[in-house]
């Protein structure tokens, strides 16, 4: 597009405008230009001028600019997609405005921009401070005489209309130009929403009022006043022009608001780091250029950069925003580290073992952003409805018009076109395309910064309306390893003796038993010791030579294998059988620890149950969820752990095709079903569930199989997920019903059946105000859901 720059006199001066902002430039002041393709451009400084000159197709062609603006605003890599954030799946490249809603496209994968990085938002706040310059003196050209301004008896009724017309011709065509565009894009794609009706309403109104003004004439006699002029409506069709700029504006900042956890999460990862090379020299270098293999140091304060593992140091490391744990852990030589947590007084050296997408923090990002951009079954009543809402108010505008003429008091063409018009700005179906995504943006954001990812809206849905809750014991009740919890020595000796001899012999063993005895080891500072001729039995136990001394430590079985029939001094075998019997009673593992051919003492191991957990069941039962336990551990075991957590379904010895099919029996007889768990034995279980969540300390089939994801995997977090459940679908319930509500109540009165009781009309403009606050109250009370309690407080005892 090619063009002279508009040029205008004031005061005899010649006036050019900046193509870069705006702005006039009094072009006999010495201000910058520029040539292109001869013409000359005026520039308020130098700094306007060298970015006209570096692209000035951007700032002559109004389209090429706005998507332009959109890519540096939104900082969007290239060949990045962009989609519309009400209508999932109305995506293309590059930035550009939706077929189905008219809205700007955004990139897909950022939050929503603030007011600083919003250009969409920068010109509408532009193209409203004009239009309230002009809206007021076309207010009082028009209504003047009710505040006691006769400004129309001052310029004579024919000058007073040429004046709205000119003051109305830059709020409808500039101010209200992006809306008009819609509309018209609406009526080419056949997708009909609420630009299709601003713009047959602003039209109607605007265009009547034009052919009143220079063709007064053609009018009936009834409708000409004794001044020689029709009513004209040029006010309220500027007034809805500036309310609507005023509801886009409320309506973008307060969506901004949605994105401000994901942002949160964004600006987690630091911009640089301490790099450490091999001789210990510290460089300063970009989190961006760091690979699999580097050394980096977290000094006390800083942030984690990337995923890794500590090789050095100690500190306490607050995952907060990561997990919604608010308690900082501990983190110590060999511990994993997440990029993005913050590092407590002490210094780390952690060796990167995860970068850029690859890391927890950028797969959270990204399941956000995808969830934010998903649909929930109950949009489709939404859709639905909005198929044939803009054909049936057209109908209604249409129908109102015809029975204001037809039914109406003599001259009531007037009344006719307001009463159209006000039908189709009040009908604005804006509230109901808001009310389902605006709700599922700030609950994924919320629920990312409360340590529960959602990878679907259609996952808290269905979370919402389950009424059965199947949970897997081994890794979401239970800790999901093994741990030792009873130490009984004999044979005089001590109970570190025993831990001792058995953790060493255990070391040279992968079993997870072992792993229990050797933190336990450590734990209490014991050194393990040399061993000999190891020998593992399957199914039984570990037998060698520990420090000189034949050690054997196993379960019953070990005893039959080698024969052992001997007595220590303090216990029999009557003795050894009721112990294995108490600790299995108990849910724990039981072993026997032989040295040199005598009992020298007992060990029990357990999966313990996860710290909360009691507290957490209690709650999930009181939200309304029956529990069922089903796991493939032992049923004494499963039934042990289920009593003292209060969960009286159970069923044990499962194999993960079982567990399925449990699943797939408690839907046919009616349960909505959602199942938690871990493993990789999960996966079918959780695909079958109406709704799934994953244990993220897991495996990753089992996180790829699940609707929702708690990377901490801590009960509480269920508990967290399934508040935020039910509370986003209540509020999308509370959403649609105002916003059906407010359609299916003014719409009658906008069309004038309030007229014959109460003598009034509802004008255009009033209409336009309602449309706008409706949208904004649907998206205040979406906001709500950042409030919400997702935790209860401790009890005080």
């Amino acid at each position: 597009m090619n063009s002279s720059p508009p040029t205008q006199h004031l005061i005899d001066r010649p006036i050019a405008r900046d193509p870069v902002c705006g702005m006039d430039v009094d072009t006999t002041a010495g201000k910058p230009t520029a040539e292109h393709e001869g013409a000359t451009y005026h520039f308020c400084n130098p700094r306007c001028r060298d970015r006209f000159c570096e692209e000035p197709e951007r700032f002559l062609d109004p389209d090429l600019r706005r998507q332009r603006d959109l890519e540096d605003a939104a900082n969007v890599p290239d060949g990045a997609t962009f989609g519309c954030p009400m209508c999932p799946g109305q995506e293309q490249d590059g930035p550009g405005v939706c077929d189905v809603c008219g809205m700007a496209l955004e990139p897909m994968g950022l939050p929503p921009g603030g007011d600083a990085s919003n250009p969409e938002l920068t010109d509408f706040w532009n193209k409203f401070t004009v239009g309230i310059g002009l809206v007021v003196p076309l207010m009082l050209v028009a209504m003047g005489d009710m505040i006691g301004l006769p400004v129309k008896s001052w310029l004579g009724a024919r000058t007073a209309q040429i004046v709205e017309l000119l003051l109305a011709i830059p709020i409808i065509f500039w101010c209200g130009r992006t809306f008009l565009e819609r509309g018209l894009a609406s009526l080419k794609t056949g997708n009909l929403n609420m630009w299709t009706l601003i713009l047959i309403g602003v039209s109607a109104a605007f265009s009547y009022s034009v052919v009143a003004t220079l063709a007064p004439g053609i009018f009936p006699s009834n409708q000409i006043r004794p001044d020689g002029t029709v009513g004209v409506y040029f006010e309220a069709a500027g007034v809805i022009i500036v309310l609507v700029l005023l509801g886009q504006i409320l309506e973008l900042t307060a969506r901004a608001k949605t994105g401000d956890s994901l942002r949160a999460l964004v600006a987690l990862t630091p911009e640089t780091t301490t790099k450490l090379s091999a001789d210990g020299a510290q460089t300063s270098v970009p989190v961006a250029e760091l690979t699999v293999g580097d050394m980096v140091l977290v000094k006390p304060g800083d942030r984690i950069p990337v995923d890794g593992k500590v090789s050095d140091g100690q500190s306490y490391v607050d995952e907060a925003l990561l997990t919604g744990e608010s308690v900082p852990i501990a983190k110590l030589k060999g511990d994993l580290v997440t990029g993005g947590s913050l590092n407590g007084s002490g210094s780390l050296t952690v060796k990167v073992e995860k970068v850029g997408a690859d890391t927890a923090l950028a797969r959270i990002i990204a399941l956000v952003a995808e969830a934010q951009h998903s649909r929930l079954p109950l949009q489709n009543l939404t859709d639905q409805v909005a198929r044939y809402f803009v054909p049936t108010v057209l109908l209604i505008a249409l129908a109102s018009f015809v029975l204001w003429l037809v039914l109406g008091p003599p001259g009531s063409l007037g009344q006719a076109v307001l009463a159209a018009v006000s039908v189709l700005i009040i009908a604005c179906p804006c509230a109901l395309g808001l009310a389902t995504p605006m709700s599922v943006m700030v609950a994924t954001g919320r629920g990312a910064r409360e340590g529960v990812l959602v990878r679907s809206a259609s996952a808290l849905q269905a979370f919402s309306e389950a009424n059965t809750l199947v949970l897997d014991k081994t890794g979401t009740l239970t800790e999901g390893r093994p741990r030792l919890t009873d130490i009984a020595s004999f044979s005089g000796r001590s109970e570190n003796d025993v831990l001792q001899l058995a953790a060493s012999l255990e070391a040279r063993s992968e079993h997870p038993v072992a792993h229990a005895l050797i933190a336990a080891a450590e734990d209490k500072g014991l050194d393990l010791l040399p061993v000999d001729q190891f020998d593992s039995i399957t199914g039984q136990g570990v037998s060698g030579t520990v420090a000189g001394h034949t050690v054997h430590v196993g379960n019953a079985a070990l005893l039959s294998s080698i024969g052992f029939r001997a007595q220590s001094d303090h216990l029999s075998l009557n003795d050894l059988d009721a112990h294995f019997a108490e600790y299995e009673r108990q849910a724990k593992s039981p072993l026997v620890v032989l040295v040199d051919g005598r009992i020298a003492g007992l060990l029990a191991v357990a999966d313990t149950i996860k710290a909360g957990a009691a507290r957490a069941v209690a709650q999930l039962r009181t939200q309304g969820l029956d529990l069922v336990m089903a796991t493939g551990d032992r049923r004494a075991t499963a039934r042990t752990i289920a009593k003292e957590l209060g969960i009286f379904r159970v069923h044990a010895e499962m194999l993960p095709d079982e567990k399925s099919r449990l699943i797939s029996e408690l839907k046919t007889q009616g349960e909505r079903v959602a199942f938690a768990g871990d493993g990789i034995n999960d996966a079918p279980a959780l695909a079958t569930a109406d709704a799934s969540v994953a244990m993220g300390t897991g495996a990753d089939v089992a996180v790829e199989s699940a609707g929702i994801t708690l990377p901490k995997g801590d009960l509480s977090a269920l508990v967290r997920a399934h508040r935020l459940s039910v509370a986003t679908v209540d509020n999308i319930r509370w959403n649609l019903t105002f916003a059906f509500l407010y359609n299916a109540l003014l719409i009658p009165v906008a069309a004038g059946a309030a007229y014959p009781f109460t003598g009034l009309m509802l004008s255009p403009m009033f209409a336009a105000a309602a449309m706008s606050l409706s949208s904004v109250s649907v998206i205040l009370n979406a906001l709500r859901l950042n409030t919400v309690a997702l935790s209860s407080p401790p009890k005080l005892d």
